[in-house]
């Protein structure tokens, strides 16, 4: 592997006000033609998972909201997107993939910084995959407030230094309006 990009979870059911910008800024980081492969994983929340029982939150069970955006399907090949059946962090096939591949280091962006980002991203440190976050690439769909919280985990966590700029945010770090 080159370069992998990891794209977590822009998918319909998770763009709102916060992370609408995202898919677009995502295809331009993807243009630069600096990643290969570039890997999706898309969140399914099962009806009988932890998030309908526990948060009694019912979003993205249907295939209008946990498909790929549209404008990332181009990019995307159907064997390397992974799917994660109510959960929010490395999927087992992607965690294998990886594994079967030799992967030392892996770029991130998506969403949500503070839960499926951060948690992947710790899920590739603790088996030993260099996790780097690209910041202005990712966002949450609870606002800025919870994506600066996810960086703030992230960077105790994994190392600030794993926690670049793509140069990409238009020169905010906010959602463009």
């Amino acid at each position: 592997m080159l370069n992998p990009l990891l794209v977590v979870d822009v998918q319909p059911g998770f763009i709102n006000e916060f992370t609408h910008h995202l898919p677009q800024r995502i295809i331009r980081l993807i243009q630069q033609e600096n990643y290969n492969p570039i890997l999706f994983t898309r969140f399914i929340n099962l009806s009988d998972g932890p998030y309908c029982r526990f948060l009694d939150w019912h979003g993205c069970q249907e295939e209008s909201e946990t498909a790929l955006v549209s404008e990332l399907k181009p990019f995307a090949k159907p064997e390397l997107i992974f799917s994660k059946p109510g959960l929010c962090g490395l999927p087992d096939k992607l965690a294998d993939y990886l594994q079967q591949h030799h992967s030392q280091r892996l770029s991130i962006v998506g969403i949500d910084t503070d839960m499926c980002v951060l948690k992947v991203a710790m899920d590739l440190f603790d088996i030993g995959i260099e996790p780097v976050v690209l910041v202005d690439c990712c966002a949450s769909t609870a606002g800025l407030q919870a994506h600066l919280a996810g960086l703030a985990v992230l960077s105790r966590n994994i190392g600030a230094h794993r926690l670049c700029d793509a140069g990409l945010n238009e020169g905010t770090i906010a959602a463009p309006r």
